[in-house]
């Protein structure tokens, strides 16, 4: 039984007076521990896929399933599902020390040995505990991002939704995160379904990949696949020849 089951899902919505099908008939599955991808132009409803099992957009149709049984939002499903957004600036509160970011989740599930929690989730992510008392306009770009990495495990979840988690950062800094969160996987046995545009981030990153356009599913394709650039269609060929264009840049 696979760990993650979508099936059939559709999202619609209503942007001034106007319907979107942001995702249309969309199924996958993801086996625990693997790592999954999302591959798309932007509008492509990659993103979206990630926000309706986190309950921020709206299921208009299908089926999503962990572990077999239908998903029921709370308490239980933050200890198991969490989420790293693209733009950490953006979901870190500016006001909130890291020792304040890190410990709150612990507060609100109730765990305690916050002191250690927190030391040693600032030592897991590669930042110096000292950094403890910062705020997040006193860190750079990818520090913010190890951060909210480091947010994201302090439940300890089996599963990490990661929305482009580098396309904010600088180029130098994007391999050091894909490096941490490899490392991250690898050492707790996380699963992973990961969003990006860039197939190069996805062939580091993924077993598989799903290749999206317009709402809809397009293709399917294994690491081996990917690797030898044996795409059935056009667009996935297309997304493929614009990351290795970027790449040779």
């Amino acid at each position: 039984m696979a760990l993650i089951e979508i099936e059939n899902l559709s999202v619609i919505f209503n942007a001034k007076g106007r319907e979107v099908r942001a995702v249309e008939g969309v199924s996958l599955s993801v086996e625990a521990r693997e790592s999954f991808g999302l591959v798309g132009e932007s509008g492509s409803g990659k993103s979206t896929i990630l926000r309706a099992i986190c309950g921020l957009a709206p299921v208009s149709g299908g089926t999503i399933r962990l572990g077999g049984a239908p998903v029921a939002r709370g308490k239980a499903f933050s200890r198991r599902v969490q989420m790293v957004f693209q733009d950490p600036y953006a979901s870190l509160h500016p006001r909130h020390t890291l020792d304040r970011t890190l410990s709150e989740p612990l507060a609100i599930h109730g765990l305690g040995d916050a002191d250690r929690r927190v030391m040693q989730a600032l030592e897991d992510v590669g930042l110096p505990t000292s950094f403890r008392f910062r705020y997040p306009h006193q860190l750079s770009g990818g520090q913010r991002q190890r951060v909210a990495i480091a947010r994201a495990l302090m439940l300890e979840p089996e599963i990490l939704l990661l929305d482009e988690p580098t396309s904010a950062l600088d180029a130098s800094v994007q391999a050091e995160t894909l490096n941490l969160l490899s490392r991250l996987r690898d050492e707790r046995g996380l699963t992973f379904l990961m969003v990006s545009h860039d197939l190069a981030v996805i062939d580091h990153m993924c077993d598989r990949v799903l290749v999206m356009q317009h709402g809809r599913a397009v293709e399917e394709l294994s690491r081996e696949a990917l690797a030898g650039a044996q795409m059935k269609t056009a667009y996935a060929r297309s997304l493929f020849e614009a990351s290795a264009d970027r790449m040779l840049g």
